[in-house]
């Protein structure tokens, strides 16, 4: 069965910082690209970074650059979304997605979790 289990979300202030984990299982976690989206109410989902099976690729969203990271370990079946200067726009529910870009073409989703920036 397939799995991506999100951790880390959280009540934070302006200016902090958070550490989201996506824990993989049920597929070969190190074939997939991974991505982490956001949906803010009443907005469309967002894509926020994107990383290669290697990790030597990470692409972001303009509106994150210099302030997230997304990391990856493959031995661990895990990713990360480091996020410091936080912002009150960046509060959203952030959702991990696992996507293979050869036939089966899959694509898995998390649960989600939510990030709230707030003082």
């Amino acid at each position: 069965q397939v799995q991506l289990v999100e951790s880390g979300g959280g009540l934070v202030q302006p200016g902090g910082s958070l550490r989201l984990s996506c824990a993989g299982s049920g597929f070969i976690f190190r074939s997939y690209l991974m991505s982490w989206y956001r949906q803010a109410p009443g907005k469309e989902r967002e894509l926020v970074a994107s990383i290669s099976t290697s990790g030597a690729v990470r692409n972001y969203a303009d509106s994150v650059k210099g302030r997230f990271t997304i990391s990856r370990d493959n031995a661990k079946n895990t990713a990360f979304l480091q996020m410091n200067s936080l912002k009150p726009d960046d509060t959203a529910v952030y959702y991990c997605n696992a996507k293979i870009l050869v036939q089966p073409k899959n694509t898995y989703w998390g649960q989600g979790t939510q990030v709230t920036v707030s003082s």
